[in-house]
């Protein structure tokens, strides 16, 4: 992959990502070289972590608050900030709720309490924001086909906007995912690929067929840098809901960790720009015990991730061993002066049924996760007395399913040579 070297704000173009002029182009995370934002998906020169990168100075010249707020209801709205144009004919997704939520607060002991209602979005997930973004994205770089590895609502995600756009959909999850979210992403019309494994290993199958499949766009693989920079937005909305100022403590769900750092990376570019007051805002990270690299590291005096190779618990969605952002995430966390917690899954369960029954939300475990840690965290003393802390809610308790009238695929081991030869047409 060719590398280029310009000076530290001269932009770098490449086809389909001219149309934002605030686009400076992919940065890397680990060397810090600016690149073209075209289809690589790592650094050129160190193979490290990119994403885009803006003209954060020009955006605050201009009346960036205003451009916002006369555009769509939908995620969209902060196209300045986003590296893509929305594809024609994406369902709207994100402006969720925003919501205070006492009873629920006063439940685990943290007054000022307020819900991001993410299981409104169009699969009931917050996965819908990202696949918005790398579905659009993959529409700019002529990709034929959306594919992703996932533990259940990515899949639903991206089956769903793939079906929109008229692309086909192949989705790879491990074998052992609640069949309510498998089904869901097959009544979709996707190719539901299950795999005998664990998310990493299926992650790595994906991996391993990228090459094999040139046209096809992996969203959480080859779109990566630009399926994250969905994540944002959830932050970027709640600024504006809370009349562009940020909230002082967000916990946040921690699955590969993307959510979270891209939390961090939205609180930068709100302040940069101008948009919010430049005021501390801690982030706190939220797993299960049977599947806590991040939290477990960050309890732990803020030391490296260590991987999990055998990850039980029931927040599934949140089963990833070797997160890909979970160095970052301790690193932010650290930084913004956040915590968290590794919840039991009697704990998870607890926290579902207070949503339930103190606010009327029906949550997926993985928000169970995010409640139980408010309240660990509560029992620890870590909140100030009149902090706004919002709970980042990314996932409906509702997931329909089709079972009755679908049947599924037997499941293949996680080579790439089965997987071709079980989907023979997958190749271009």
């Amino acid at each position: 992959v060719a590398v280029v070297r310009p000076g530290p704000s001269a932009p770098v173009t490449a086809p389909g990502a001219g149309h934002n002029p605030a686009l400076l182009g992919v940065r890397c995370r680990a060397c810090g070289v600016l690149q073209p934002a075209d289809a690589r998906y790592v650094c050129g020169e160190c193979l490290g972590p990119i994403e885009p990168d803006y003209d954060t100075a020009a955006l605050a010249r201009t009346d960036l608050r205003g451009t916002i707020e006369a555009g769509p209801q939908t995620l969209w709205r902060y196209a300045p900030l986003l590296p893509c144009r929305p594809a024609s004919g994406q369902w709207p997704v994100g402006m969720t709720a925003l919501v205070p939520a006492p009873r629920l607060g006063a439940a685990i002991g943290v007054p000022g309490l307020m819900i991001k209602d993410d299981t409104r979005n169009l699969t009931l997930s917050f996965k819908d924001r990202p696949v918005a973004v790398a579905a659009a994205r993959a529409i700019e770089l002529g990709l034929t086909t959306l594919a992703c590895a996932s533990t259940g609502n990515l899949a639903g995600a991206v089956a769903a906007a793939a079906a929109r756009l008229g692309m086909p959909a192949f989705v790879f999850v491990p074998a052992d995912t609640e069949p309510s979210k498998v089904m869901g992403a097959a009544s979709y019309g996707a190719t539901v690929v299950r795999v005998n494994g664990t998310y990493d290993q299926v992650n790595r199958l994906c991996g391993r067929l990228v090459d094999e499949l040139p046209t096809w766009g992996f969203v959480n693989f080859t779109l990566r840098p630009y399926y994250a920079e969905g994540s944002k937005t959830m932050l970027f909305e709640i600024a504006e809901q809370l009349g562009w100022h940020l909230p002082d403590h967000v916990i946040v769900p921690v699955g590969s960790g993307a959510l979270l750092t891209r939390t961090a990376t939205a609180a930068a570019q709100l302040v940069a720009t101008g948009l919010v007051p430049s005021v501390p805002m801690r982030i706190s990270a939220a797993q299960p015990a049977g599947c806590a690299p991040v939290t477990d590291a960050i309890l732990d005096g803020m030391r490296a991730v260590r991987a999990v190779r055998d990850a039980r618990t029931i927040a599934r969605s949140l089963a990833i061993g070797a997160p890909a952002d979970g160095d970052g995430s301790v690193a932010v966390v650290k930084r913004s002066g956040g915590s968290g917690a590794s919840v039991s899954d009697d704990e998870i369960v607890a926290g579902c049924e207070l949503a339930a029954t103190t606010e009327g939300l029906s949550i997926e475990p993985a928000g169970g996760v995010v409640v139980a840690t408010a309240r660990a965290m509560a029992r620890r003393g870590e909140f100030k007395g009149g902090e706004r802390v919002v709970l980042y809610l990314t996932g409906s308790g509702y997931k329909q399913g089709h079972g009755d009238t679908l049947s599924l695929a037997p499941a293949i081991a996680p080579d790439a040579d089965e997987f071709l030869a079980a989907h023979p047409t997958a190749r271009p």
